[in-house]
């Protein structure tokens, strides 16, 4: 005699279609080195871009913060730190950075 159970069977399926989102989001965050940050830089098309954290001590990259948090608040729509700025102005930016590390 064997008993059925439809809500179990759909809901293996759900754990199954879950397990596979978290195992993208996982390789999402393992390609981000220790002691660097994602950002998602731009006006309209977002492009992610990886720095490292100690950027945030600059006062020139806190500025950029100050922007997102305007615009944004805490809740930003890619589900990590976005910046509203042009690509080329972070990019400028990122480069003046690097030049002082």
């Amino acid at each position: 005699m064997a008993i059925r159970l439809p809500g179990i069977t759909n809901a293996k399926n759900i754990l199954r279609g879950s397990n596979s989102f978290a195992k993208k989001a996982t390789s999402a965050f393992m390609d981000v080195p220790k002691g660097h940050l994602a950002i998602y830089v731009g006006e309209s098309q977002k492009k992610r871009f990886v720095v490292p954290v100690s950027f945030l001590n600059h006062s020139s990259f806190q500025e950029l913060l100050g922007k997102a948090e305007e615009e944004f608040g805490f809740d930003h729509p890619m589900g990590g730190l976005t910046i509203p700025c042009s690509e080329d102005i972070f990019i400028h930016l990122t480069s003046r950075l690097h030049e002082l590390l």
